[in-house]
């Protein structure tokens, strides 16, 4: 019997890894820095690497042409028509949003839009199609008290939303440091 014990002295139980071997953790780099913070602010609003590196260069090319790029780059991201029916609360996330925006909920000044990075200006307004008010996820938003930004107004009687204006850095508040994310793609 004291031979048996023997044997299972080295054996870990089941879902435990040998501790042998302790990763080096040194000081994060800036690269590293950098891509944390532009995955952070593409995954915020759900777009692909492709998309969002669009966004980030069209927007450096602007630099020296417009006052402050970070500002610049947000205003971008934030009136793309899958946001904007997210900010309004038509939607519970962005995703949602994308999907409605996708088949067809929606019409920008009464033309019916199913292109999710198609770009409001002020003075847009975005009404949910008359066919699609009955749906069980919209009648279940008409209830949700939802605090629209400065820069869209909210009309639920009507279901219709309007871009009075333009979105600021300081009201969207991404929580991430941009000029990193312009770092990124400026290697």
């Amino acid at each position: 019997m004291a031979q048996d014990s023997t044997l299972f002295k080295n054996v870990k139980p089941a879902g435990q890894a040998p501790q042998e071997k302790k990763k080096r953790r040194g000081a994060v780099s800036e690269y590293k820095k950098s891509l944390v913070e532009k995955q952070a602010l593409k995954n915020l609003y759900g777009l692909s690497e492709r998309q969002f590196k669009r966004y980030v260069n069209e927007t450096l090319e602007k630099m020296g042409k417009v006052e402050n790029v970070s500002e610049e780059l947000i205003k971008r991201l934030e009136k793309r028509l899958d946001n904007v029916v997210f900010r309004l609360g038509f939607s519970k996330s962005r995703a949602h949003a994308r999907q409605m925006v996708s088949h067809a909920y929606f019409m920008v000044n009464g033309k019916q839009m199913n292109i999710p990075s198609f770009q409001v200006d002020t003075k847009d307004v975005i009404t949910l199609k008359e066919n699609k008010k009955k749906k069980v996820l919209v009648v279940d938003l008409k209830d949700k008290k939802m605090e629209t930004p400065m820069w869209l107004k909210m009309d639920k009687a009507k279901m219709q939303g309007d871009v009075v204006g333009e979105p600021s850095l300081q009201e969207v508040a991404p929580p991430v440091q941009i000029p990193l994310v312009f770092e990124f793609y400026s290697r």
